[in-house]
């Protein structure tokens, strides 16, 4: 019997262990796994560069070839002002005129200072094989504070991290319907975006462009947005998902450390997906290519948004079935004292599910409500209902105090004029509510509460003086 029990407590503080430390690690690998791999030792991989005449690129290409097999790509363009504009337009970023006395190797430092070093290290080597000095032409400069080419990062990271951020401590927000949680979210992706924009500005990191702000918007709606329809999916693995996402696999990604075209080969197939990545490039082609090549990266944010809102919807249909189902099976059950004569009400409507507990922040807690309509076609509370005396009158004030299984208090409300009283954000199973008020005698009834539907329990309270206790008048569970 010792042994069997000394067993059990061994199983259970193995899994205690486990349900504490499973995310820590899951982090630790994912870094350790991802952000070395990418960024310690930068190196051309599949660079695209452009040469003038295609003699001259042939001769290239395979210099190039020797030195670092698979480091470029090159592409023969008719004459100098074509490499030069395919560098302008992003085709390439570099363009190489090698048939002149001095050859020239256009590149743009808004590419990342790390690749105009190797470039023009790179091609100093190529027109050394001719005797020939190389000039390097920068034709997108960065500002003049921005000296290595990579401050865009760091302004994009605050448009995208703090919005995995809101998008969690949202789930707490059980007062919120959907609606509002999106409103929220496109009113503080709008005060991110300004105030990102005016601080990179005033400091002179960026330049003054205005319409860069729309695409910090857009990073910061769709992260937000894709973090909230993958809350109810993820459940309680939804901070390793997202934090795997919008952190761990987007910023070694992103080309804002190290520029894309020095990744390696899944880091740039990575980069092509990532909202943080494409947010950064569509800022690059504003900030410093009048417009190049920035609507790909906007229509990969578009979708991030488009999934987001398509999951949330998802989840709001997966639940609208259960609660039809859960509906269905209070109406058949006629043994169960909380279902009594369900009727089917015009005003039922569907609202949140309990929101999906995040491991990392603190769980969500249930909150008492003002009882009022319902407010763009959805209810507000879990568990709702009246106080009245024995005359049928409305108690107000009393104290509605719900207490879960263990006997832990889990919010208390008060009843209003009319003796109304709601609570929210309370999880699915059995809960105590305690009714009391002054000079009357207090009641506890037991209800049971389920996901996707809104429990109501009346109850007549009874003075002292007539020596009976209180009773709950009527209690029953309604699909919300």
């Amino acid at each position: 019997m010792a042994e069997r029990i000394e067993r059990s407590n061994g199983r259970s503080m193995a899994l205690t262990l486990a349900e504490a430390l499973w995310f820590p690690v899951c982090l630790f690998l994912g870094m350790l796994f991802l952000f070395a791999p990418a960024l310690h030792a930068p190196q051309p991989n599949h660079v695209k560069v452009a040469v003038a005449d295609p003699a001259v690129a042939e001769r290239v290409d395979s210099v190039l070839s020797t030195k670092l097999p698979g480091g470029f790509d090159v592409t023969a363009v008719t004459d100098d002002h074509a490499a030069r504009q395919s560098v302008l337009d992003r085709d390439t970023v570099a363009g190489f005129a090698g048939d002149r006395r001095k050859p020239v190797l256009y590149v743009a430092k808004a590419n990342g200072a790390v690749l105009e070093q190797t470039l023009s290290q790179v091609f100093t080597q190529v027109a050394a094989k001719s005797h020939r000095h190389l000039t390097v032409s920068d034709v997108a400069p960065t500002e003049s504070k921005d000296k290595l080419g990579t401050t865009l990062l760091y302004f994009a990271l605050p448009w995208s991290v703090p919005a995995y951020v809101l998008a969690t401590t949202l789930l707490r927000a059980v007062t919120l319907n959907r609606r509002k949680k999106l409103l929220t979210i496109m009113g503080v992706a709008a005060a991110y975006s300004l105030i990102g924009y005016y601080v990179g500005v005033g400091l002179g990191y960026i330049p003054d462009k205005p319409v860069a702000m729309a695409v910090s918007f857009l990073l910061t709606t769709a992260v937000a947005t894709a973090a909230s329809g993958l809350a109810p999916f993820a459940r309680q693995f939804f901070p390793a998902v997202a934090m795997g996402l919008f952190i761990v696999m987007s910023i070694p990604s992103s080309g804002g450390a190290v520029p894309a075209s020095m990744l390696p080969t899944f880091f740039q197939d990575l980069h092509q997906v990532m909202p943080l990545a494409n947010a950064i490039d569509a800022l690059r082609g504003i900030f410093y290519f009048d417009g190049a090549g920035v609507l790909k990266p906007v229509l990969v944010l578009c979708a991030w948004f488009a999934a987001g809102l398509a999951l949330m919807s998802l989840d709001f249909w997966l639940r609208r079935r259960k609660a039809m189902a859960l509906a269905a099976e209070a109406q058949a059950d006629e043994d169960y004292e909380d279902y009594e004569d369900y009727e089917d009400d015009e005003e039922t409507e569907f609202i949140e599910e309990p929101p999906v507990e995040d491991p990392s922040l603190e769980a969500p807690k249930p909150a008492a409500l003002p009882v009022h309509a319902h407010h763009f076609g959805q209810p507000v509370a879990v568990l709702t209902g009246r106080i009245q005396d024995a005359e049928g009158g409305a108690v107000r004030g009393a104290a509605v105090t719900i207490v879960d299984a263990h006997g832990r208090q889990l919010t208390r409300s008060v009843t209003n004029a009319s003796g109304d009283y709601a609570v929210t954000g309370l999880h699915e199973g059995p809960v105590s509510i305690v009714v009391s008020a002054a000079s009357l005698h207090p009641v506890v009834h037991r209800a049971l509460l389920q996901t996707g539907m809104t429990a109501r329990a009346d109850f007549t309270l009874h003075g002292r003086a007539q020596g009976r206790h209180a009773k709950p008048k009527h209690a029953m569970t309604t699909p919300s």
